[in-house]
């Protein structure tokens, strides 16, 4: 896809990372149906682009992520619909198992605390605010807040932040367990760059195997059932016949750097 025809965000890629900037700061990154859409092409181009590795995703400005849905423009009865991907083109993902950052420059509230539980890391500035608070305002958070902050961080903290709609901090959401650094606001995208640069160390066939066999397994109750099941799991025997799971044992024995082609 041409990412200059981009209307409500902003996509680059330089090298395997692709970083997407939500790009609607007039009305704090908030998201409507034109923008959901948006990026469901962008993310659909990620998972489908096998050059592309590991993605970004942060919003325009240092006052917010994404402040969620726009309530104005669903209040004034215009074009709803949401794409089957979910909010952002990612709450209902379920089937993407490359390695998505969410970079998290303020606010991030009702959708957009929904849009980065989604992503598989959290990198928080230090100005940064969580918040379901969708009862405020007689909505529920159903892109899956509800589900996943209590599968992330234990039911009672969750509920703790569920029941009363308020505001957590970057500080206290890594306590909590749903964010995995906090830094300056001058220092996010240094620091989301780094994770990134990080994951990008490792074979992409693996991460990729990685990602999905966790996600796979916490459907299942049993540990022992998820445990012995995941051999037979196709992604790992994707991984077992691919050219980087011969790659890495071979450059481990020759003290070198590993070559990974990502399949």
């Amino acid at each position: 896809m041409n990412y200059e025809d981009l209307e409500f965000c902003r996509a680059e890629l330089n090298g395997h990372i692709l970083t997407v900037t939500i790009n609607r700061p007039e009305v704090m990154n908030s998201l409507h149906p034109p923008a959901n859409f948006e990026l469901e092409q962008v993310f659909n181009e990620f998972a489908n682009d096998p050059e592309q590795w590991v993605a970004i995703l942060t919003g325009t400005g240092d006052r917010a992520f994404s402040a969620g849905n726009d309530l104005k423009y669903h209040a004034s009865g215009s074009k709803r619909g949401t794409p089957k991907t979910g909010f952002a083109g990612l709450t209902s993902r379920f089937d993407c198992d490359k390695p998505i950052i969410a970079a998290v420059n303020g606010v991030a509230m009702g959708g957009g605390f929904e849009i980065a539980l989604a992503c598989d890391l959290i990198i928080a500035s230090d100005n940064a605010k969580f918040a379901l608070p969708e009862p405020k305002v007689g909505l529920a958070a159903l892109a899956g807040g509800l589900q996943r902050l209590p599968r992330q961080i234990g039911l009672k903290s969750a509920m703790g932040m569920i029941l009363t709609g308020r505001h957590v901090s970057a500080e206290e959401g890594m306590t909590l367990g749903y964010v995995n650094a906090v830094v300056p606001q001058s220092e996010l995208m240094k620091e989301a760059q780094r994770w990134a640069e990080m994951i990008l160390q490792c074979s992409p066939v693996s991460i990729r195997t990685s990602k999905n066999t966790v996600m796979q397994g916490l459907d299942q109750l049993d540990l022992e059932g998820a445990i012995n099941g995941c051999l037979a799991l196709p992604c790992v025997q994707t991984l077992m016949k691919s050219a980087d799971f011969e790659e890495g044992p071979a450059a481990f024995a020759e003290k070198r750097k590993p070559q990974w082609q990502g399949k």
